[in-house]
């Protein structure tokens, strides 16, 4: 990449990551420094500091105050996982999608939700249960607890044209989130809705968002058995 190229920390972070991939620099080989580097790519020394920063989160670098940037030794690479889009999950696989809203209702939620979300049993919360299928057959139950403090605008939503997952997806910032993946034996309602056998093994996901330190929503999702999980790193 040539000195005209290298215009954004984003070219820089491509640039330092290609040294490492390619193995310019080897592991525990430490780096020049933002200035040499600012003085060699042409760029403000503050847009390499965003780039190192972005690489040092990748764990492709180690950054030390005083000693400068290193290679990591023993790279580690983050996985982010990306809230996915029911509706465009079972499009992709190539079924008609569709929903049906089970319940909608803004009620006082049960103690095991506060407890999770650390919010007062007192306030009421949106709770939504639907049911979204796959060519007409049962693909997703979803039982979904909104914060209306946080998300007021969700009040006014007509789930009929969308559904909500895919409303906060769009609509509802969140900076972090707790996942939780596993199999279990469907209930008796999560059997009849999916129709299935009660206790038949079924893939189930229970997650958690937040806004900074203000709780978004509460999701358990419960899959039709069969599903399966697909993800990159």
């Amino acid at each position: 990449m040539t000195r005209q190229e290298i215009n954004s920390w984003q070219s820089v972070k491509a640039e330092v990551m290609r040294r490492i991939v390619e193995r310019v620099w080897l592991p525990g080989d430490q780096i020049p420094n933002e200035v040499d580097l600012a003085e060699e790519f042409g760029c403000a020394r503050a847009t390499v500091n965003r780039a190192l920063r972005e690489v040092a989160e990748a764990g492709l670098v180690e950054r030390r105050r005083k000693a400068g940037t290193r290679v990591a030794l023993n790279p580690t690479r983050k996985a982010t996982l990306e809230i996915p889009i029911t509706r465009q999950e079972v499009e992709q696989r190539g079924w008609r999608w569709r929903h049906a809203i089970l319940e909608r209702e803004e009620t006082l939620p049960p103690v095991a939700v506060t407890t999770r979300l650390g919010l007062s049993g007192k306030l009421p919360m949106l709770h939504i249960r639907t049911l979204h299928y796959a060519d007409n057959n049962p693909f997703l139950y979803e039982d979904r607890w909104v914060n209306i403090s946080a998300i007021e605008a969700i009040r006014a939503v007509d789930f009929l044209t969308i559904d909500a997952n895919e409303w906060l997806v769009q609509n509802a910032p969140f900076t972090r989130g707790d996942i939780t993946f596993s199999a279990a034996n469907a209930t008796e309602l999560e059997a009849e809705l999916l129709e299935t056998k009660e206790g038949a093994a079924i893939f189930v996901i229970d997650r958690t968002t937040w806004n900074a330190d203000i709780p978004v929503t509460l999701v358990h999702l419960a899959y039709a058995p069969g599903y399966r999980v697909h993800t990159e790193l």
